[in-house]
């Protein structure tokens, strides 16, 4: 079986950095932080005061008062990603058969906050008081459906949750339907909108999270010594896949070709990564394999880079397994010390900041490395990011149940 050639030519994104790849790109690429101090956690007695919220999104603006009260955060973060991918790649869908165009939006938790205020409804006020649009409200699948919806894609459609692997998991899927040709174009990303109450107390109480209260733009501190957990974040991304001869024959601008895909699970712990990295080790290898390339190819890493204790070693050494003496050479970053941790969200973000990266020529940072772990000794571009030659980067995503999903970005050659 011939495979076909994978290309971006769209990209949307709306997150605590920015809510367009312009804006969020320069932020990342200049070290600024997303993170904030949210009284509401405050007022409700959590452990943990701070996150990374999205910012200027006035979501009832853009959907208009009806739809907006019909849907949760989480799939008006996914619709205004992925309106934004579908202009930015000029398709004309007036002139594209609906069928050939698919979506997959994914999201680890789903509508969290219409469940939660469903629950808290009918304990207070009975049965009768619970909103029949409840359940299309908190379902997972529900972003892709209203995406297709409103865009008019009919093509292959579905949610995948492999918590902070989703993102990754989502594009690598879309990326192999258009490869074994079931369609020509797929909207492919993640959206969340877990930054509430119940999911901040459960990760404090789990000690995932940073207690980094008094300083909320230091708390997201990817393999340094003194991390103590990550930075609850929120937010989505969208890409737009193409089948490559369709892009060109339409004339589009390809920003990067979509190589490269592995997807492993640990089979382990549910939140623990096995301490060798041995699952992520070898989605890092299928990518490469599914890309053609050695690990000596890989220009740039994007880090999964949690800043949790576990997660940021057991990454490092997988790296270490994989490239060898190139894993010292090759330049790493961890985009999540800028805009915290997205979750589900995370990995199609990080997408958006891979094809950047390949775009510029430049790799952005990872802020806040003021003390190196010695057991991450690599080369994390602490504090400042730096030009560079780059054609390949290789992008990681891992997640709760020991989800592994590895993405690789090339430039586009003819």
């Amino acid at each position: 079986m011939e495979f076909k050639r994978v290309v971006v030519t769209g990209m949307g994104i709306i997150c605590p950095v920015g809510n367009s790849p312009e804006e969020a790109w320069a932020n990342a690429a200049n070290g600024v932080s997303g993170a904030e101090y949210i009284p509401e956690f405050e007022k409700a007695g959590l452990k943990v005061t701070i996150g990374a919220p999205v910012k200027n999104f006035d979501a009832e603006a853009f959907m208009g008062r009806r739809e907006y009260r019909r849907t949760d955060r989480v799939t008006h973060f996914g619709l205004y990603a992925s309106t934004q991918a579908l202009e930015d790649s000029g398709i004309d869908l007036s002139k594209e058969d609906p069928y050939e165009f698919g979506v997959v939006m994914g999201t680890g938790i789903g509508g969290i906050q219409s469940l939660i205020d469903g629950i808290v409804g009918v304990l207070e006020k009975g049965p009768n008081s619970v909103s029949p649009l409840l359940l299309p409200m908190m379902l997972p699948d529900s972003p892709a459906g209203k995406i297709a919806i409103d865009l008019g894609l009919r093509g292959p459609n579905m949610s995948i949750a492999t918590a902070c692997a989703t993102g990754n998991n989502c594009i690598g899927e879309a990326f192999e339907i258009i490869r074994r040709g079931a369609a020509t174009m797929m909207m492919a990303g993640s959206n969340e909108a877990g930054m509430v109450q119940l999911a901040v107390a459960s990760l404090a109480n789990m000690q995932a999270l940073s207690r980094r209260n008094h300083d909320p733009k230091a708390a997201s501190r990817p393999f340094s010594a003194d991390r103590d957990g990550f930075l609850i974040a929120e937010g989505a991304a969208a890409l737009v896949l193409e089948e490559l001869e369709h892009a060109k024959a339409r004339g589009a601008r390809i920003y990067a070709e979509v190589t490269g895909y592995g997807s492993t699970c640990d089979a382990y712990h549910v939140t623990a990564p096995l301490e060798n990295g041995e699952g992520a080790q070898e989605a890092m290898r299928r990518a490469l394999r599914s890309a053609g390339l050695r690990p000596e190819d890989i220009d740039y890493i994007n880090a999964h880079g949690t800043s949790t204790p576990l997660n940021d070693v057991s990454e490092t050494r997988a790296i270490k397994a994989v490239f060898g003496e190139h894993a010292y050479r090759v330049p790493i970053s961890s985009t999540k010390s800028v805009t915290g941790h997205l979750m589900g969200s995370a990995g199609s973000v990080e997408a958006v900041f891979s094809i950047q990266a390949i775009c510029h020529q430049f790799i952005p940072p990872t802020i806040n490395l003021d003390v190196p772990d010695p057991e991450c000794d690599l080369n994390y571009t602490p504090h400042v990011g730096v030009p560079a030659e780059i054609t390949h980067v290789m992008s990681n995503s891992f997640g709760f149940g020991g989800h592994n999903a590895v993405l690789i970005f090339s430039k586009y050659t003819d």
